[in-house]
């Protein structure tokens, strides 16, 4: 094993053994009633531009998770980068309630937006096309549903993260974790503009080299041993042995993802954690819908 690996696994095994001996943060149940049900206003829709690849689905093989199984993606659509700085100014200006000095504090940190100078300006030096960052959970999943979509799924987030520039599952290769380390160290890479840097395998771009990403069920890990769909009684003890259940110790940069997951809470706004969004497939919607009206 290389010297700077080793040292990298040293240094994010301790931030993720900071992070797991903490109390597990929010149920993702639980935070997702509090959104469907306090929800302050009514959206109004904006529109957007944003390209969305297709995405076919298939088979992989989660980085954490008693199940160690094979799990199936269903086909979706993501947006094939990050939501910008340029972006969430319109979502604020149409949806007052979102602003920064409006935002009810269920919903956002102080941290929200803390250097807009107002509710409609962004800052004076901020790239309009760079991501938006310090917006919570609850926030991006009233943009998704401000603009028709919704945030991508942990299990799609990760199968996408799998592919490098030539290949849909790139986690083989010696290489793959230490290069995503490399991005993850680079400083203020959150202000640069998006798509500046080659897209994946499946046409996504800046997965690792801009920012964070909030996923739907960001902290799903902490409440289920079964492929995030069932229940775990004793959360506490799944959050602080979860490490002894990596399905890759190898894969350093998953290493990291897992620990910043575990430390967020979905009112939290950090300085470089945004968000894309993503969609469901025709196909999806219509067994949506038929599921829905059979249950009415």
């Amino acid at each position: 094993m290389r010297l700077t690996t080793y040292i990298r696994f040293v240094f994010f095994a301790g931030i993720i053994l900071s992070s797991v001996l903490q109390s597990c943060k929010d149920d993702y149940a639980e935070v997702e009633k509090t959104f469907q049900n306090s929800n302050p206003q009514p959206l109004k829709s904006i529109s957007t531009s944003i390209t969305m690849a297709y995405i076919p689905g298939g088979e992989y093989k989660p980085f954490y998770g008693y199940n160690t199984e094979l799990v199936k993606v269903q086909p979706f659509l993501m947006d094939e980068r990050a939501v910008t700085n340029r972006e969430y100014l319109a979502f604020v200006k149409a949806n007052p309630s979102w602003q920064k000095t409006a935002v009810k504090r269920i919903y956002a940190d102080t941290a929200y937006l803390q250097h807009w100078p107002n509710d409609t300006t962004l800052p004076k030096d901020a790239n309009p096309d760079a991501p938006i960052c310090n917006v919570s959970w609850f926030a991006a999943k009233a943009y998704a549903q401000c603009v028709g979509k919704r945030l991508p799924t942990l299990d799609e987030w990760e199968f996408v993260a799998m592919a490098d520039a030539v290949s849909a599952n790139a986690r083989n290769k010696p290489d793959y974790s230490d290069k995503i380390i490399d991005l993850y160290l680079q400083k203020n890479r959150q202000y640069q503009a998006v798509k500046q840097s080659a897209p994946n395998y499946w046409g996504i771009y800046n997965m690792f080299d801009l920012i964070w990403e909030w996923t739907d069920d960001f902290n799903s890990l902490l409440t289920t041993g079964d492929s995030r769909s069932g229940q775990y009684e004793d959360k506490n003890l799944f959050c602080a042995g979860s490490a002894t259940t990596a399905t890759d110790i190898l894969n350093y940069a998953a290493f990291m993802r897992f620990a910043l997951r575990t430390t967020l809470k979905a009112d939290f706004s950090v300085a470089n954690l945004g968000f894309r969004c993503a969609k469901d497939t025709v196909v999806q919607a219509n067994n949506q819908h038929e599921k829905n009206f059979k249950n009415q």
